[in-house]
């Protein structure tokens, strides 16, 4: 019984190529080609043509396009100098695309240069067909097709049942030939499950020709006896082998991945137990899903004690508002990376934790590192900065003082022994030497007070324009001829609160800086605007408007080792005796006291500009006070005053000059006797009391004073005070402030303000 193949691409068995053969010969140098008759049937173009010769571009256009370009390439070749020419090309006909192969040799000059090549043209179209017919079969496995019979000994196949099998192609084969076949631990191909009505199976065969082990899928249909002929199986086969060599690699694949997921849990396991890193789950709602053992072992906390609770509980307030500034100002979906922040123990002890938080999904991945021991160092290394910068400070005031102490020591020395010697004529020149340095000390002083942010402020309602106009005139004589100043004034400037005349002071400091570091002559250039700063725009600062005055230079610049010292006590870059060091950090601590703050921008040979930011005042605009100079001459009449001084040195100056100006000068040393004599009947027009007083202060001692002498009026004498360092702050109705060291004659004038009033 003959059976019909089933999903054949319709190959014969392979017939012997026909094909005809014509001859051919290129001129490079005319780029013609001329051809016999057979090439010009080939080629679809009259014989007397192509034996005429066809110019280059004929041949070209009757090339297939999809072919020509590679045939124009490979012809090129051949005039660069290639020996040798074969290409295969299409060419359109009427009836249908004739594939031709074309193959030649050049023909060299004695120049090595081709003139010509000759070869033959061949007709490979059947060549093609069965190429591509064999090419569709063995692309989709080839299928052959079986009838088999129960109880028969043999099976109807087709040609491609027997290819599949590597079997001598015949119309019927023994089933016992064909199971031979199918490995041992395989079912039968043919004649298995004879209960089933359909066949669904995969059998791995060992091919009879090659030995090669290949899978076939079966697929058939049994049919039931009828007309005296048993149960009837129509099935095909056909070629798996490729499907389950890819199965098994996706097995062996997964199986792979499987093991790397497992050893990569595992070693994630291993981390997430072993690390002594604080690892956690946060969710979104700022609760933790999930911690690892080391927050036992570093902060005492079981899993339970974590797991539920927000990681507010667990984190110093301070740090955790930083940390929430610095997360917000990342932005949406930003990390919050190499933070350190004090988590609290079990045992109420804080650690210092450095973290890393990512956001992922709707959780955020947390790891912590324990720093305590870093941050001490860090610590015990800024205590060691601290007590550097400490020997520096006072190695310079010692230095400075010791300077001082000489010009007046030296100048009372010579005065004293002038009056033993009865010569007082010239004592005049050493009471100014010694009055020059005494001076001279008060200034140290003073900076070191604005340094330390311990200077005894008076802010008031300042425009920084009108106080800029009116310096310009002493700054350009300070400046020289050499050095052109600009100015630059902001018209809608905004007032500020400051103390004048320490802006005024600090202005004078920048300007001599900046005329030092000119010394070829350059530009000085003083500008004012105004400034709203964001949150965290500059450090030291609060979000806020300040009024910034900058001042700029064109001198030589710093490097950034001296930028990063710039405002150390003492430190200086002037030769020795040329500056004290202290006339920047001055600057940064009356901005800093006021509120404000300093930045500094430099480059080495470029020049210099320091900005200074001063707070907005939102007061109404009232005039800068100025203080009246009394008209009448600064002496008593018989006024009772009660000096408060425990400095045995000050305290009879004090006095001595009180009673020579006509005053009553009532003396005590203390806060207690000087309550004492309040409590008196006697009478008292005014108490000069200094602020830093054992026992009560000044300021204390003022406000006892008032139960009992509501309206009397105090003046307070003050070298250093933290409480006063803002006037405005310290002072109360009726009080004033003057700061020592100070001149008798201010202090004269000061005391006849207050009791005229």
């Amino acid at each position: 019984m003959a059976a019909a193949d089933a999903g054949e691409s319709g190959v014969d068995p392979e017939p012997p190529l026909k094909g005809a053969l014509g001859l051919w010969a290129w001129d490079l140098v005319g780029e013609t080609v001329r051809g016999d008759a057979r090439f010009a049937a080939l080629l679809g173009v009259p014989a007397e043509d192509a034996l005429a010769g066809l110019p280059a571009q004929a041949f070209f256009a009757r090339v297939h396009p999809d072919d020509r370009l590679r045939l124009t390439i490979a012809v090129a070749g051949v005039a660069q100098g290639a020996e040798v020419f074969a290409r295969d090309f299409r060419i359109p006909g009427e009836d249908g695309v004739r594939w031709v192969s074309a193959r030649g040799r050049a023909e060299h000059q004695p120049d090595r240069r081709p003139r010509a090549f000759t070869g033959v043209l061949t007709d490979i179209s059947e060549q093609k067909r069965v190429e591509e017919r064999l090419r569709i079969a063995q692309g989709a496995g080839g299928v052959g097709t079986f009838e088999f019979v129960e109880g028969f000994a043999t099976v109807a196949v087709s040609d491609q049942f027997c290819r599949l099998l590597g079997l001598r192609v015949a119309a019927s084969l023994p089933v016992h030939t064909i199971n031979a076949l199918v490995e041992p631990d395989q079912p039968p191909l043919i004649g298995g499950a004879a209960e089933e009505t359909t066949i669904d199976a995969e059998v791995r065969i060992r091919r009879a020709d090659t030995g090669e082990v290949r899978w076939l899928a079966v697929r058939g249909e049994r049919r039931p006896a009828a007309d005296a002929v048993g149960p009837t199986t129509l099935g095909a086969i056909y070629d798996i082998t490729a499907a389950k060599v890819a199965e098994a690699r996706l097995r062996e694949l997964a199986r792979t991945l499987e093991e790397r997921v497992e050893a990569r849990t595992q070693e994630r396991d291993r981390l997430w137990n072993a690390s002594r890193d604080l690892f956690g789950v946060v969710g979104r709602d700022g609760v933790y899903r999930s911690v690892n053992p080391a927050w036992r072992r570093l902060l005492g906390y079981d899993e339970a004690d974590v797991v539920g609770r927000s990681f507010q509980d667990f984190v110093q307030p301070d740090d955790l508002a930083a940390a929430q500034r610095q997360w917000v100002g990342g932005g949406a979906g930003a990390a919050l990376e190499d933070f350190d922040a004090r988590m609290r123990a079990k045992d109420g002890a804080w650690r210092w934790v450095n973290w890393t938080v990512i956001p992922q999904g709707e959780a955020f991945y947390a790891v912590g590192r324990d720093v305590t021991e870093r941050k001490q160092l860090e610590q015990q290394l800024r205590q060691s900065q601290k007590m550097e910068a400490v020997g520096q400070l006072t190695g310079g005031i010692a230095h400075d003082f010791n300077n001082m102490l000489t010009g007046v020591l030296g100048g009372l020395d010579m005065i004293q022994r002038r009056l033993s010697e009865g010569r007082i004529a010239d004592a005049g020149r050493f009471i100014t030497g010694a009055i020059t340095s005494a001076e001279r000390a008060a200034a140290l002083t003073h900076r070191l007070l604005a340094f330390s942010r311990q200077q005894t402020l008076d802010p008031q309602s300042v425009d920084a324009n009108a106080l800029v106009g009116s310096m310009e005139d002493l700054l350009r004589r300070t400046l020289g001829e050499r050095i052109d100043l600009a100015v630059e004034l902001d018209p809608g400037l905004w007032r500020t609160a400051v103390d004048a005349n320490q802006l005024e002071s600090a202005l004078l400091n920048l300007a001599i800086n900046a005329r030092d570091a000119m010394a070829d002559g350059g530009k000085l250039t003083i500008e004012t605007a105004n400034v709203r700063l964001a949150e965290g725009a500059a450090d030291g600062l609060e979000a806020g408007e300040y009024v910034q005055l900058s001042v700029s230079d064109t001198g030589s610049g710093m490097s950034p080792e001296v930028m990063a010292r710039v405002f150390d006590p003492f430190f200086t870059t002037k030769p020795l005796g040329q500056g004290t060091g202290l006339g920047l950090s001055m600057v940064f601590g009356f901005a800093r006291q006021s509120g404000g703050d300093v930045t500094i921008y430099s480059e080495v040979e470029r020049g210099t500009t320091v900005r200074l930011y001063l707070p907005r005042h939102l007061g109404e605009d009232v005039q800068d006070l100025a203080r009246p100079v009394a008209a009448a001459p600064p002496t008593g009449s018989g006024e009772a005053v009660l000096v408060v001084e425990d400095d045995p040195s000050v305290r009879p100056v004090v006095v001595e000059l009180l009673r020579e100006l006509g005053y009553e000068a009532i003396e005590v040393s203390s806060s207690e006797d000087a309550l004492q004599v309040l409590r008196s009947p006697r009478r008292i027009d005014l108490m000069v009391s200094d602020v830093g007083l054992p026992g009560l202060n000044g300021r204390q001692l003022a406000e006892r004073a008032r139960e009992a002498r509501p309206d009397l009026p105090v003046l307070f004498m003050t070298g250093y005070a933290a409480g006063a360092a803002r006037r405005s702050e310290f002072l109360g109705p009726g009080m004033e402030m003057i700061s020592k060291p100070f001149a008798m004659d201010a202090l004269a004038q000061k005391i006849r303000e207050m009791i005229g009033r």
